[in-house]
């Protein structure tokens, strides 16, 4: 069994823009984990992820806390607390945070398979 503690590992930016600390990964793990990751996201008040797909790993959501849109592909949908997404491999993806300047914080778990990695992340720009 591995156990580790959120606040012992260090945020870092991801190729996104999003603000995450991997809880757990295969770097982390000592070698428990091999294929997936489990991520804390935050997006500040009014910020959004840059749009982007994953060409291999398939993604899912957790909001914590906060409000936002999730847009995957051309549907787009209101989030709050308890709200899953899934994102399929090759799908493109944004969320946002929708609260305003001096609001909350949008706090979701981001769990991956394969674990994530800045190499599997294509930026792309949404036809709006």
């Amino acid at each position: 069994m591995q156990v580790v503690s959120r606040n012992d590992v260090p945020a870092f930016v991801t190729k996104d823009t999003s603000i995450i600390r991997e809880i757990l990964s295969p770097t982390n793990t000592g070698g428990v984990l091999k294929e997936q990751s489990l991520a804390e996201a935050t997006l500040a008040p009014g910020a959004a992820t840059e749009p982007h797909y994953h060409p291999r790993t398939e993604e899912l959501y957790y909001i914590l806390r906060g409000r936002g849109r999730m847009r995957v592909g051309d549907a787009v949908r209101d989030v709050g607390p308890g709200d899953g997404i899934a994102i399929p491999p090759g799908a493109p993806h944004q969320i946002t945070n929708t609260s305003p300047e001096g609001g909350e914080d949008l706090v979701f778990l981001c769990c991956c398979a394969p674990a994530y990695t800045h190499d599997d992340t294509v930026m792309v720009d949404f036809e709006d």
